[in-house]
């Protein structure tokens, strides 16, 4: 096994700090794409990280560290999302407020890469269309195992990335006019 995670493993923070320093980045990409905003990313990323020096005892070396620790990270967002759950919207309501961010001014810089223009847009969406579309497309969850992991119905799950895709879709092409 790697040196630096028996490290982490027996508590070095020196060791811990690199483990945290090489992931930290890949990570924080990953709880962008489920958080509503930046600061709430920060947060799952920092309760991701706790979990993962809490729990590195169990890793048995079995696949990727990396693997590990998204996997880890993805049950963090899922957990947050749960926890900071908004009342649920109509889809009427949903659409219109897509609309309306979509043509609110842009503050990103318009120079930026188009990732950071998606992963706003993305941010944008409604909790659920959110954290489906991440599911499925980002993590490759199938629609049982994300009714399992949201408690909703395969249906919702289908149904929610299809209006995911949709309004992600519409929000893009709107970007693209500006």
């Amino acid at each position: 096994m790697d040196p630096l995670i028996e490290a982490c493993k027996a508590g070095d923070r020196k060791a811990q700090r690199q483990l945290f320093e090489r992931y930290k980045d890949k990570m924080f990409a990953l709880c962008l794409r489920y958080a509503p905003s930046r600061a709430d990313a920060e947060d799952i990323l920092q309760e991701g990280f706790v979990k993962v020096f809490r729990d590195l005892p169990s890793y048995r070396g079995e696949g990727s560290i990396e693997g590990w620790i998204r996997k880890i990270m993805t049950h963090t967002a899922i957990d947050w999302l749960k926890r900071n759950r908004q009342p649920q919207m109509r889809l009427e309501d949903a659409y219109a407020h897509l609309w309306h961010l979509a043509d609110a001014p842009d503050e990103a810089d318009e120079s930026g890469p188009p990732a950071r223009t998606l992963i706003r847009l993305m941010q944008q969406l409604p909790d659920g269309f959110r954290a489906v579309l991440n599911l499925h497309i980002i993590e490759g969850y199938s629609h049982p195992e994300i009714a399992r992991i949201l408690g909703i119905s395969v249906g919702t799950s289908k149904s929610q990335l299809s209006r995911a895709k949709t309004a992600l879709r519409q929000m893009w092409e709107k970007s693209l006019t500006r």
